[in-house]
């Protein structure tokens, strides 16, 4: 089996998660999802992957589970990255030789990432002094409360300040995990990943579209669906409310109203993310240049190089440098 792997990945390649009495289990099956399967087509430099148990068992997961851990804090000493699922409460004491451990792993050079209420982990061993962090929306104004040293980001999915890094709810574990996987492998590893997760390798946007909001029905959104694969097949083209109400048998402001519920977004917020998707993966996978790949989305150039700045903080070339695999 061919090796996809363009780059060897982090100097240490243990990751270990931990694993406690009331353990969050969709947390916990994200980091396994993420770095514990088996990928032999990734070849020999992939993830060496370990729990560890914060205490003596038996350690109970939500839902009835029970998990028997590889080992103890003394694994969390030897790792490279270590992650923090979901905590028991924000207000719920972290025992101190899991702050030790985890201090001694972090000043030894490990990466530490908590996904949702995890972040309270990191912040109790006071590895996020200073620094950005996101959480769980709910749990957004109770980090503050305990913590107001750290820089609380409520908007985002997750947040990477290099060797601390944070995700907001559940789900968004995903998010982070396969920023990691492409900070350490590239984004043919990552998209290959999120293939056989069959999640978007990207996910744009923060906290505010997952708030809850009215469900649209079966029928909304089978009306709704083919004008999404429209906008798709062709970003280059302009979309007009009154040509995308009048395929799907709406009035404009009927229209606007379903298809923010549908997505979350309006249909310029929507058609702009996606234009933005697709330009990171022809920067990512082609030679195209610039101002090839701003027409073929929809952009000019300079709408193009303005948006990446909005949106991502850099340049559509200083991406291509960081994750372009095409010369």
């Amino acid at each position: 089996m061919p090796n996809l792997l363009r780059a060897t990945g982090p100097a240490n390649r243990r990751v270990v998660v931990l694993v406690y009495d009331g353990l969050c289990t969709f947390e916990f099956g994200v980091a396994v999802e993420l770095f514990g399967l088996p990928r032999p087509e990734m070849g020999p430099d992939w993830y060496a992957f370990a729990t560890a148990a914060i205490e003596p068992g038996p350690l109970r997961g939500l839902g009835g589970v029970q998990v028997v851990a590889d080992g103890g804090l003394e694994l969390v000493e030897q790792a490279g990255t270590i992650i923090v699922p979901g905590w028991r409460g924000a207000d719920t004491p972290v025992p101190q030789p899991l702050i030790d451990a985890l201090r001694t792993a972090h000043a030894n050079g490990a990466r530490v990432m908590s996904i949702c209420s995890g972040v309270f982990v990191l912040a109790a061993a006071g590895l996020l002094a200073r620094r950005r962090a996101t959480t769980h929306w709910r749990y957004v104004d109770r980090l503050r409360a305990l913590h107001p040293d750290i820089d609380v980001q409520p908007d985002v999915l997750y947040v990477d300040e290099g060797d601390v890094l944070t995700s907001a709810g559940s789900a968004a574990g995903l998010d982070l995990g396969l920023h990691l996987v492409r900070r350490d492998f590239g984004p043919e590893a990552a998209n290959t990943v999120a293939r056989r997760l069959v999640i978007p390798p990207h996910r744009d946007g923060g906290q505010a579209q997952f708030i809850p909001r009215p469900v649209p029905t079966a029928h909304e959104a089978s009306r709704l669906s083919p004008i999404l694969d429209r906008m798709r097949a062709d970003l280059s083209r302009e979309h007009t409310v009154k040509a995308l109400a009048d395929a799907a048998g709406m009035s404009p402001r009927t229209f606007l109203r379903r298809f923010e519920a549908a997505t979350g977004a309006t249909p310029a917020r929507w058609l702009l993310a996606e234009r933005l998707a697709r330009a990171r993966d022809l920067l990512e996978t082609t030679s195209a240049g610039v101002e090839q790949i701003a027409q073929a989305v929809g952009f000019g150039a300079p709408a193009l190089r303005h948006h990446f700045r909005k949106s991502l903080a850099t340049t559509p070339q200083a991406y291509r440098a960081r994750f372009g695999t095409k010369a």
